[in-house]
């Protein structure tokens, strides 16, 4: 563990990610940074922060308003616009960020949730949501990263897929998650800092196994105060099976623009929500590569936690 604070040591742009845009940030002290690689429970804590700070609210504000994207470089809304908006906003921020800890600003006052996931089920949910963008995406993409060339098109072949993913790094200091960016080594980063008292780690297997707990854990971090009522109302509504749902009827009320960025609508997104289903894909060769990148990226305890979960102590 390193004792020291966590400093930003890297810049990250490509097509997705642009670290500098952090730069005009604000902080207040309750606010709240939900960081994760991708595909390992974003849109899962963003949903019961919502529901648990603002559910009482009606109507209730939208997720990505009261969440939004900072580092995403492709973010249709000016920078100094979604920075007025985020200094306007009243009431608990909670902010989404895919930045590794040598790449994101630490606020000692800001409480972090960084959520991880067995990196295997991670491909399997990547490669849906990579399979699945759109010429539109890839447009957007191109011209957020425009110095970086065309942003690779996902390769229709899982195993080509895999191959890359696995083998290979998008910066030139990463070795795993390519053509987006490392999801052991964000996990790994911020493992290194993990006695910081603001640290709360996350695994989205628990979070599926026991949802009731998840919300009490993470609402006696943010120091919110809850009932058993105010968790089963937050359990209801943030269950994968009501998000599939209210995101199948967003598909359903608009067709055309639901499927603009992802080919098969919001409920491409959010799409199945299991584990293990890499065991019915992955061959004993491939599995192979894991243990080797995870060998490369992971020290043994961050990787045993990541394939098996449990709470994070110092």
């Amino acid at each position: 563990m390193n004792q020291a604070l966590p400093s930003v040591t890297r810049v990250y742009q490509n097509h997705h990610l642009d670290s500098t845009r952090w730069e005009g940030f604000m902080p207040r002290d309750d606010d709240i940074i939900v960081t994760t690689s991708y595909k390992s429970g974003t849109t899962f804590t963003q949903q019961i922060l919502t529901r648990l700070l603002y559910g009482h609210l009606d109507p209730m504000p939208e997720r990505d308003k009261l969440s939004p994207w900072i580092d995403a470089r492709f973010h249709p809304q000016p920078l100094t616009a979604l920075m007025d908006d985020l200094e306007a906003m009243r009431g608990r921020r909670f902010i989404k960020s895919h930045l590794a800890l040598d790449g994101l600003p630490y606020y000692p006052g800001v409480k972090y949730l960084i959520v991880g996931r067995d990196p295997r089920d991670v491909f399997m949910s990547f490669y849906n949501h990579y399979g699945n963008y759109t010429d539109f995406a890839y447009g957007a993409l191109d011209r957020a990263g425009a110095n970086d060339g065309p942003m690779p098109r996902c390769p229709d072949n899982i195993h080509i897929a895999w191959d890359q993913w696995i083998n290979r790094g998008w910066f030139e200091w990463e070795s795993e998650g390519y053509p987006f960016w490392g999801n052991m080594h964000h996990t790994q980063s911020y493992w290194n800092y993990r006695h910081l008292p603001n640290f709360l780690f996350l695994h989205y297997a628990d979070m599926r196994r026991d949802l009731p707990g998840t919300v009490r854990r993470l609402a006696a971090f943010i120091d919110h105060p809850v009932t058993s009522e105010v968790v089963d109302r937050v359990v209801h509504e943030s269950s994968f099976e009501t998000v599939k749902r209210d995101a199948e009827a967003k598909d359903a009320a608009n067709p055309e623009t639901s499927k603009a960025v992802f080919a098969g609508g919001e409920s491409a997104f959010i799409y199945k929500g299991t584990n293990g289903r890499w065991r019915d894909v992955l061959t004993q060769d491939e599995l192979g590569m894991y243990e080797r990148a995870k060998a490369r990226v992971l020290s043994p305890d961050c990787a045993a936690w990541l394939e098996d979960g449990g709470v994070v102590t110092p």
